[in-house]
């Protein structure tokens, strides 16, 4: 239905000579067109305007192990994800897994680069115990917040563990970079701004107030993440830290994390 506004604007366009309605006319197919680039552009990168992946499109699940390297864990949450129709793979950590934290974030940006090769829309990654710290040092030095959907980090000690800070003082012998790394006020978790919640993609932390490795089970709270121990769902579950990737209660709240739309908290319908 044509309104006023609209016969006003006509009637203000007859009005004007023919060169300046020519010139009107120029500028108005030049906005359309910018306009119409500019979808055409985020239709393809599968990105929203605000430069995050877009929430309804699908990518590849990557997993990432935590201190040590170890997938059989992970490899079981895999397998779940692919059972419930998503592509999942477990990235592996070059040597043993003891090896400099930024070494195995290369190691994912690289898993990032060719799935987006190989058409991925975006990612999302699911990083278990230091895995979790992996996955945010990829974000803050690759742009990790361009390439990832969503992110579910499992036991991650963001903020360190006394474990770590313990073998570093008594047997410095038995801890290598990564457990250097974790040692609370580390230079590295200095460096990743754990306190600064901008920059991040939409991200689920999960921790276990059972926890024995990562002390204390709070050092997972990451600012801008939705934070929640599994505990304030479902008061009584017994979880231990290597427990977190097959635990059915964890998996319920991954899977219902990994779908389509925006990231939301969790509740207690997955106890």
């Amino acid at each position: 239905m044509t309104t006023r506004r609209q016969l006003g604007l006509a009637a203000r366009l007859l009005s004007l000579s023919p060169r300046r309605r020519a010139l009107v006319a120029g500028v108005a197919l030049l906005v359309a067109g910018a306009c119409a680039a500019t979808a055409v552009a985020v239709a393809q990168s599968g990105s929203s305007p605000t430069g995050h992946p877009a929430q309804d499109r699908l990518g590849p699940v990557l997993l990432v192990p935590g201190y040590g390297g170890g997938t059989s864990a992970l490899s079981v949450l895999a397998g779940r994800i692919r059972a419930a129709g998503r592509a999942a793979t477990v990235v592996r950590l070059p040597g043993n897994g003891t090896g400099s934290l930024l070494s195995d974030a290369a190691a994912l940006n690289a898993a990032v680069g060719r799935a987006i090769a190989h058409g991925a829309p975006s990612v999302d990654v699911i990083g278990y115990s230091a895995g979790g710290v992996v996955t945010l040092i990829w974000v803050r030095m690759d742009d990790g917040a361009a390439k990832a959907r969503h992110v579910i980090t499992l036991g991650s000690p963001f903020h360190g563990t006394r474990l770590a800070a313990g073998a570093a003082g008594f047997v410095p012998g038995a801890c290598p970079a990564a457990c250097q790394q974790l040692v609370p006020g580390s230079a590295l978790l200095d460096q990743l701004q754990v306190a600064n919640p901008s920059g991040l993609p939409p991200w689920l932390s999960l921790w276990t107030t059972d926890d024995q490795t990562v002390r204390p089970p709070d050092s997972a709270r990451l600012a801008g993440a939705i934070d929640l121990a599994v505990q304030s769902l479902c008061p009584a579950a017994r979880i231990s830290h290597s427990q977190l990737p097959t635990s059915p209660v964890v998996t319920a709240i991954v899977l219902r994390a990994l779908g389509s739309g925006p990231l939301r908290a969790p509740t207690a319908a997955a106890c």
